[in-house]
């Protein structure tokens, strides 16, 4: 699905995703044409890892994954790659009796075991598999071991021939056998107690002779895809259940469970992910699965491209192993060269970059190259993206090891795009080995590492001046606080430079909702929207006034009966020195088709009012009515040139002072609003 997915033209793409194609006209409403179309074509050229199912000796264990150590044979979803790293629950140790071959159906089985036990059957029932490819013949093996009688319907003869191997009746709707009817024959004329889809299709028919064939009160459970347009009759008189199952059972898609290893306990929930793989495992070593007869493919992964292309077009193909034949000491290596012999000029900024997601590949990383950066090393967690995005970009290096990079004397300058938890601790290791820092909003997510921040800066600076004998020497910060450099703030801040009095500010920002469970709602990890997002407003004001906050009042929607509110639904206002007030609407319960961002200034009887950040009004104001751009401009080209331009100046592209205060200032405003 995925690869065909990725060979399709952007048409048939949309065709595919109907609600992506809404998403899409909405944010050209709002951002504009040229925008969004930027914005689709890195969406969809951001690289995605293929496969959820492998077999691995565990090479390190990390704090917390109790249960494993060095050396274990494990299965476990993470992706197709030399190297994984996966969670403790979404892995399980492989029983002796159970070779390695065997062992890489596991996961896959799983998706079968979880439709299983929505359907709940026992012993001596009779079963429908409508659908027998792959995980067809794993269910059909599995409901055997249960006890069921199993009926296998599919259109190929040599998987229905498998089927019978395993104990199932077969039925072959391309051979004018009719599936109701066998259906109705197999149970005796009473009716299937229940039917497994796990075919795929477009069809509706899998569903439809599903219902016709099933007893009253039968259940149905899909596995596979198939089209939905459901006849209510069929359903209704017969009392039938209808359930989709989702994956590999309870905690997919659960991020406490995958991703923080918070197990569900047993006596609640018997049967999780980690204990379906674990079932399965068991199920290998008794005998009562057997997978042999289901591989139909070897292939070495240097040549899994082939493995993919008959995946897509050899209909017989069923278990296609990726062979890994890598000795295990050149796995270790994280660095790959891109382009050897690159020559980099020392005595201007040459970059390493941390982070090649989304935004990084989007946006920074195309910024510092139409600023003339030299790109020397990308890291990655995963190393996918950094080869990828590396070689798009000219980086001479990708690797996935931060200290090496950080300890290369050739860089001098770092720029760090990492989820928001990272920052803090990123900055200080760079700075304390000497590098310049361009980090992306926020950078602490809290006051204790904030504070550590500011000690490495300090001392930093304190050792460079007194090395140089000169004041302020020593590596340059700057926060990716690119609103202000955008043209038509850099505009509206000329304008205001000759107000004198005090001004009013009004900046909305509709954001948009997002789960709470989300990494950037998580506290700990993404700090929360207001630290994470919101502090862009709160630098924008601070630079627009240009005077030092000194008062700060926040407010969050109130909690409401059966409405989950998060800190996304905030209001914010901030007094300056200078006796200038504004007020930071953040909210995430508004329209799309609302613009995103809107600021309006007051002042001396003339208003200034920015949307979007491409139609900029002055009303009020001798000689200017307004400035209107072709196409969005956030500011982050110019954020990026200034930078490096400060630098090579050995001045600083936003005053240090102000990006600490406005640092601190959004976490304060955060800790008022956890506090209501």
């Amino acid at each position: 699905m995925l690869v065909g997915f990725g060979k399709a033209s952007y048409l048939e793409k949309a065709r595919q995703q109907p609600e992506k194609v809404k998403m899409v006209l909405e944010k050209i409403q709002t951002d504009g044409l040229m925008t969004t179309i930027e914005a689709v074509q890195s969406k969809l050229a951001q690289p995605l890892q293929l496969g959820y199912c492998n077999v691995g000796v565990v090479a390190e264990v990390g704090a917390g994954a109790e249960g494993f150590k060095v050396g274990d044979r494990v299965v476990s979803n993470g992706p197709h790659a030399d190297v994984v790293k996966v969670p403790k629950n979404l892995c399980a140790r492989i029983p002796d009796q159970v070779d390695d071959e065997s062992a890489s159906f596991v996961v896959v089985a799983s998706i079968g075991l979880q439709g299983i036990r929505l359907a709940q059957p026992t012993l001596g029932e009779s079963f429908v598999v409508t659908g027998v490819g792959l995980i067809g013949l794993l269910t059909v093996q599995l409901l055997r071991a249960h006890g069921c009688r199993v009926l296998a319907i599919d259109f190929d003869e040599s998987k229905l021939a498998l089927a019978r191997q395993y104990g199932a009746a077969t039925c072959n709707p391309g051979r004018d056998e009719d599936p109701v009817a066998a259906g109705m024959a197999f149970s005796r004329g009473q009716g299937v107690d229940g039917v497994i889809i796990t075919a795929s299709t477009k069809a509706t028919e899998p569903v439809t002779h599903a219902a016709r064939m099933c007893r009253k009160r039968g259940r149905i459970v899909l596995v596979g895809v198939t089209g939905l347009e459901l006849n209510r009759a069929d359903f209704y008189e017969k009392e039938l259940s209808f359930q989709v199952s989702c994956s590999y059972g309870p905690g997919r898609y659960d991020p406490n469970y995958e991703d923080k290893g918070q197990d569900y306990p047993m006596g609640f929930v018997r049967w999780t992910e980690q204990r379906n793989f674990e079932a399965v495992l068991d199920m290998l070593a008794s005998g009562h699965l057997d997978v042999k007869p289901l591989i139909t493919h070897r292939f070495v992964f240097d040549d899994a491209p082939k493995a993919y292309e008959t995946l897509t077009q050899d209909k017989n193909g069923l278990g296609i192993l990726l062979q890994y034949t890598t000795p295990v000491a050149e796995r270790t290596v994280r660095s790959v060269t891109l382009r050897p012999e690159t020559r980099f000029n020392a005595q201007r900024p040459v970059l390493g970059f941390i982070g090649a997601g989304n935004y990084a590949s989007r946006m920074l990383i195309p910024a510092f190259n139409a600023a003339g950066a030299q790109f020397h090393t990308i890291v990655t967690a995963g190393g996918i993206n950094g080869v990828i995005h590396g070689e798009r970009a000219g980086f001479a290096e990708a690797s996935t090891d931060i200290t090496a990079m950080l300890g290369n004397a050739a860089i001098n300058t770092v720029a760090i795009v990492t989820r928001h938890d990272t920052h803090a601790r990123f900055v200080v290791e760079a700075i304390k080995a000497g590098k310049n820092v361009f980090v992306e909003k926020p950078l602490a997510v809290h006051h204790a590492e904030l504070a550590e921040v500011e000690a490495a800066y300090t001392l930093a600076h304190a050792a460079g001046s007194e090395s140089s004998g000169k004041t302020d020497r020593g590596p340059q910060l700057i926060v990716g606080f690119n609103r202000r450099f955008s043209p038509q703030v850099q505009k509206m801040k000329a304008l205001l430079q000759a107000i004198k009095e005090p001004k009013s500010f009004i900046m909305t920002m509709n954001a948009g909702a997002i789960p709470a469970n989300h990494w950037t709602q998580d506290n700990a990890v993404g700090g929360g929207r207001i630290i994470g997002e919101a502090c862009h407003f709160i630098d924008l004001m601070r630079f627009l006034a240009g005077s030092p906050i000194v008062s700060i009042q926040a407010r969050r929607m109130g909690d409401a009966p059966g409405v989950e509110i998060t800190e996304d639904k905030a209001s914010i206002t901030l007094g300056f020195g200078d006796g200038s007030f504004g007020t930071i609407l953040y909210l995430a319960n508004g329209a799309a088709s609302f613009p995103k961002e809107r600021v309006e200034v007051f002042a001396a009887g003339r208003v200034l009012q920015l949307d979007n950040f491409r139609k900029l009004k002055g009303y009020g104001w001798p000689g200017f009515s307004k400035f209107n751009l072709w196409k969005q401009d956030k500011g982050q080209k110019a954020c990026a040139a200034a930078f490096l331009r400060a630098i090579e100046k050995g001045t600083a592209a936003i005053p240090v002072n102000e990006i600490f205060e406005v640092a601190r200032v959004t976490i304060d405003v955060a800790e008022q609003l956890r506090r209501q």
